[in-house]
């Protein structure tokens, strides 16, 4: 014990007298007559903060819960405080009753400071302070929505320095990181207590003016320029005069995503630099921009109200067996029902509710719709698509975990489907995405392959199940040899990995021969049926699911057959 560093301890509860050992002084102090020798002095020296949460283990431990295993602070006699992970078990007598406590202690200050500081670096930049590129994004995002929901404008503002490359070469990165520092401090004493500020890379800053209007964002570029030029940066290699430009861009008018926003501001960063610097330049939209923008909020009203009331249903098209035309599994496609009863397709809103940052309703909407079906129907499998906004989205992740928590039987059936541009934008973030839909017992599917040039790389990163080649490849394909290459090279880099694929947009009877021929698993297209709203099972009453078998020995996919 002593050369692992931990302590034990035994807990007499009768008479509160506790027994130690190992070193305690590396833990307590030099003085081993301070040493706590009963509960109430060893309490004493428990971090205030972390109190509640021993008790509170401890005591759902003598209630006959999981063995006690919890992490806190204890204060040692030179008033610093140590991280310890603390785990033990009751001993009881022949009622029950708890006689003593048995257990271990061990000191992980050093993890916990580790943990505390990559947790900083998760939200902060390290240079600045301020909030990292990812951070001032959610921030942003949030202002956007409450903006749109409030009916209330605010603003971004892009902030760069201007020609602090030449800084950096004249006297050194380090001097250079001085000044990015100094300029942070600067736009902090510029803004109020409620607007965010952070650093979207380089040498710019993100500015986040929540509830103000154009003229009032205008000032605050002001006032930033003045406040930077009215006086030198202090640096090692004396007084360095620095000055900055900023692009302006207000939401929710001009931008619906905190992506296009920052795109827009820094164009207008651009706009300010090319203009001559140590100025502002406004984004502005063209006469047609503006009106579309103002169709896109109508068409978001309609979307927002149809979900609360519940008119976005889903259409199945079956994806079936190259080999024999069964059914492997069903698509599920989002559709809007119209006020007046009208089926409005999904190509007439999702590119607008991309723009207004809504998909992530949208997803989770139909994540609910999907799963409600696969319970109701025990032997049907669906798949569903989700944005790549939400493949980055914890919520609705935590959502799939709470719905399928011990129920292997509906995650077996659910297929969660990623586009491939979504996929490639960020491989690490979307690799660890679809292991946690994968050890979830669901299966992964990329969709429009060969649309963003997926390398082997990236395959073997990401770990999916299916790949389904993007349409414009299944097109004519009986008529275009590059497209016929195209799709062989496809297949090539799919069976490397033993992966399932589909062919997308089938259209015809030869196209689909000629797919299966090429090794093609899975057939999608309005040749094997289009999108319905009522699917088999709904749609006649004598309908049954007959299992076809699988040279794998694994249950196999439902067919639907008359019943």
């Amino acid at each position: 014990m002593t050369a692992a560093g931990d302590l034990v301890y035994q807990w007499d509860l009768a008479t509160d007298r506790i027994a130690w050992g190992g070193e305690t002084e590396q833990l307590f102090g030099r003085a081993r007559r301070r040493t706590p020798l009963d509960g109430k002095s060893f309490a004493e020296r428990i971090n205030a903060e972390d109190q509640s949460r021993r008790s509170r283990v401890l005591a759902e431990h003598f209630a006959g819960g999981d063995d006690y295993d919890v992490e806190y602070r204890v204060r040692a006699d030179s008033g610093e405080f140590n991280w310890v992970h603390d785990r033990g078990q009751v001993e009881r007598d022949g009622t029950g009753e708890p006689l003593r406590v048995h257990g271990t202690l061990r000191r992980i200050t050093r993890r916990k400071l580790n943990e505390a500081r990559l947790e900083y670096l998760a939200n902060f930049d390290e240079l600045t302070g301020h909030f990292n590129k990812l951070r001032l994004r959610e921030a942003l995002e949030y202002a956007l929505a409450d903006a749109l929901r409030a009916r209330r404008s605010g603003a971004f503002l892009a902030v760069g320095i201007d020609s602090l490359d030449r800084i950096n070469r004249a006297y050194g990165s380090e001097l250079g990181d001085g000044v990015l520092v100094e300029i942070g401090r600067r736009l902090d004493r510029c803004l109020r207590t409620n607007d965010v500020v952070g650093r979207l890379g380089g040498d710019r800053f993100g500015v986040v003016l929540n509830g103000c209007t154009a003229a009032e964002a205008l000032h605050t570029a002001e006032r930033i320029l003045t406040v930077v030029r009215r006086s030198a940066v202090d640096t090692a290699a004396g007084p360095i005069h620095v000055s900055v430009s900023t692009g302006i861009l207000l939401f929710p008018g001009q931008a619906h995503t905190a992506l296009d926003a920052i795109a827009r501001a820094e164009g207008a960063l651009l706009k300010a630099k090319t203009a001559g610097r140590d100025c502002a330049a406004l984004y502005e939209l063209t006469e047609e921009q503006e009106r579309g923008f103002r169709d896109a909020m109508e068409i978001g009203e309609q979307v927002k109200t149809a979900l609360k009331e519940g008119r976005l249903q889903l259409a199945f098209q079956p994806i079936v067996a190259a080999d024999g035309g069964s059914v492997d599994y069903y698509e599920c496609l989002v559709r809007m029902r119209a006020t007046d009863g009208r089926l409005v397709p999904a190509a007439s809103f999702i590119p607008v509710v991309e723009q207004l940052g809504l998909m992530r309703a949208i997803d989770r909407y139909v994540l609910d719709l999907a799963l409600e079906e696969l319970t109701a129907v025990e032997d049907v499998r669906l798949g569903i698509n989700i944005s790549g906004l939400t493949a980055a989205d914890r919520s609705w992740l935590r959502a799939l975990n709470a719905r399928l928590r011990g129920r292997s039987d509906l995650a077996r059936r659910l297929i969660v489907e990623i586009t491939e541009t979504a996929a490639l934008h960020d491989v690490e973030d979307t690799a660890r995405f679809v292991q946690a839909v994968r050890e979830l017992g669901c299966q992964v599917a990329i969709d429009d392959f060969g649309a963003g040039y997926t390398t082997f790389r990236h395959l073997k990163a990401l770990t999916v199940d299916i790949v389904k080649i993007d349409g414009s490849f299944v097109r004519g394909v009986l008529d275009s040899p590059q497209n016929q290459l195209f799709v062989r090279n496809l297949l090539s880099l799919a069976k490397a990995f033993n992966l399932r694929t589909v062919a997308e947009c089938v259209e015809t009877a030869e196209e689909a021969e000629f797919l299966a021929d090429e090794g093609v698993d899975l057939l999608q297209g309005y040749h094997f049926g289009r999108p319905e709203m009522l699917p088999p099972w709904r749609a006649a009453p004598g309908v049954a699911t007959a299992r076809r078998a699988r040279p794998d020995g694994l249950a196999g996919s439902p067919s639907i057959v008359a019943g």
